[in-house]
């Protein structure tokens, strides 16, 4: 059974310990600092020694020196137990910070993809704001043209309409002119025929005249010719008298 006075040793070299494994853990400072080789040696040599002490001659020390070795050796023990457990924090430290350390580079990489998407996103982001600005052009040409299309149509069909009203006016009149020209072309055939009529009996009355007064000049030709033949008769007998003479 352990006396009060050895607990209040093992409290008192355990609360330094429990302090500088709070310390250790807390301070990132300290927490690369790894425990001295002369400190090592040291706690081995002074183990050492109360282990040779302790089975040499603790036949030869009274009770209280025997439990002030005790307390040694359990404060030896305790800073031994301490060390591996700082060694092993030391590692799992190490061991962390390693792991830390790629992620640090990791988080780097991964900003500078970030950077590079956002610059990239940023990029395009221009892109489609330029493409807007030119599909607004381009919509408000539209939108221009349109318009003006739509008045120029107006206009055109305003011009269509007074088109075909003057060309209704014009098939009107043409029709009109037509109607006109086919009843004068009916009248003129009538005239025409009525005149090939005439004409047809007027030179029928012509020949009939030419006839006659051909009838006629023969008739007075043949007079004259018997008219004359005994003036003539006449004429050659005086002249053949007066030859005589």
């Amino acid at each position: 059974m352990i006396s009060p006075f050895f607990k209040k040793k093992d409290s008192a070299a355990s609360a330094p310990d429990q302090e500088a494994r709070a310390t250790s853990v807390s301070d990132p400072g300290l927490q690369s600092i790894e425990p001295g080789t002369d400190e090592v040696e040291q706690t081995e040599s002074a183990a050492e020694l109360f282990a040779v002490m302790s089975s040499s001659s603790k036949a030869n020390l009274d009770k209280k020196s025997l439990d002030l070795i005790f307390s040694v050796e359990q404060i030896i023990q305790a800073r031994q137990h301490s060390d591996r457990n700082i060694h092993e924090l030391q590692d799992r430290l190490n061991h962390a910070n390693n792991h830390v350390d790629r992620l640090n580079r990791d988080v780097k990489n991964l900003n500078k993809v970030i950077e590079e998407r956002e610059k990239n996103i940023l990029e395009l982001e221009n892109k489609l704001i330029e493409k807007n600005l030119k599909v607004d052009q381009v919509m408000e040409d539209y939108r221009e043209l349109q318009t003006q299309m739509s008045g120029e149509t107006e206009e055109l069909k305003a011009v269509i309409d007074l088109e075909q009203q003057k060309y209704s006016s014009l098939m009107q009149k043409h029709n009109e002119t037509q109607a006109e020209r086919n009843k004068r072309i009916n009248e003129l055939e009538e005239r025409i025929s009525r005149l090939e009529a005439e004409g047809n009996h007027l030179r029928q009355k012509y020949e009939t005249t030419r006839q006659e007064k051909a009838y006629l000049a023969n008739m007075i030709q043949d007079f004259t010719n018997r008219m004359s033949m005994p003036f003539a008769n006449q004429a050659n007998s005086a002249v053949d008298s007066s030859g005589d003479n």
